[in-house]
């Protein structure tokens, strides 16, 4: 079943939309990537579906609970946010005690929580250290612990890995992981593709406020355009006009001929193969003698960047 449904969700400042009729749903169990440029309106599609701004227009509803019901659907949520929110002067565990407080937890219950995160957070052996004495990745993995400790359904991520050390990145992901077979929901904002490849089970891709895909990473990537370059040493010069019709010549210099045979979007893999097979054919025919041959497997940057483009964004 759908834990949070979010519809038509629309922001604008000084008449500027920076979420424009924003619509998706995050199943339980389900890590959802939230993926886009700078600017793109991740952060202020999340701080809505936090309750921390208020939408111009649509509704978020997260559970049973109603779309306006924000005590509700606080209570089942977790942020967990780009800046480090936790305080350096307390120790690891006076700060999950903190925001277990926060959280309404008293008493056995919030000792046995806190454990439980530092176990979890893989902070155990550290949590009497002052958080002033922790690496980077400790402190990431400590914000992350804080956004945990009421249990929430919901937790939403924003860019949890940034600037930490592998060992710290692999734990925060296998964590990740955990959460989402435990059935908790996940939103996970990330500007690593290869995270969200390798551990989201959909992501959406938005740009100036709007989703421009959503699905599942392989079936993103299967409708991408896969090529095959071919590089040729001609028999005669003449046999390029043999293959304009199937394949684009980006370069010939002398009877050094280079070319490429494009997958069209949603083609099946056997169609380009096919025509593969036909420009190989007419090469032979032609005494062509291939120098090397190069096919390209797509991944999530490929979709991405193809989507929003490669202009820098500040």
């Amino acid at each position: 079943m759908s834990l949070v449904e979010v519809s038509g969700l629309r922001k604008t400042y000084g008449g500027v939309a920076v979420v424009d009729d924003l619509s998706f749903c995050v199943e339980e169990g389900e890590i959802f990537g939230l993926l886009g440029p700078n600017g793109a309106g991740k952060t202020t599609a999340m701080m809505i579906l936090a309750g921390l701004r208020e939408p111009d227009a649509g509704t978020v509803a997260i559970g049973e609970a109603p779309a306006g019901d924000r005590r509700t659907r606080n209570g089942r949520l977790g942020l967990v946010p780009q800046e480090l929110a936790i305080y350096p002067e307390l120790t690891g565990r006076e700060n999950l005690q903190f925001f277990g407080g926060i959280h309404g937890l008293r008493g056995g219950r919030l000792r046995e929580r806190v454990d439980e995160l530092l176990n979890q957070i893989g902070l155990k052996e550290h949590s009497e250290q002052y958080v002033r004495t922790f690496s980077g990745g400790m402190k990431r993995r400590l914000n992350f612990g804080a956004g945990l400790l009421h249990e929430p359904k919901l937790v939403i991520l924003d860019e949890p890995t940034v600037g930490v050390d592998p060992q710290s990145r692999s734990h925060l992901l296998e964590a990740v992981q955990h959460l989402a077979a435990s059935g908790v929901g996940i939103i996970f904002a990330t500007h690593y593709m290869d995270e969200a490849q390798s551990i989201c089970h959909r992501v959406g891709i938005i740009d100036h406020g709007r989703m421009l895909e959503c699905g599942r990473p392989d079936e993103l990537l299967d409708a991408l355009h896969s090529n095959v370059r071919l590089h040729v040493k001609l028999a005669v010069q003449t046999a390029e006009n043999r293959l304009n019709d199937i394949a684009d010549v980006e370069n010939q210099q002398g009877n050094d001929l280079r070319l490429t045979v494009r997958r069209k979007r949603n083609e099946a893999s056997s169609a380009i193969l096919h025509r593969l097979a036909t420009v190989c054919e007419r090469l032979c025919s032609a005494g062509a003698e291939l120098v090397s041959i190069e096919t390209n497997e797509h991944n999530l940057e490929d979709l991405f960047l193809q989507l929003t483009g490669r202009n820098l964004r500040e």
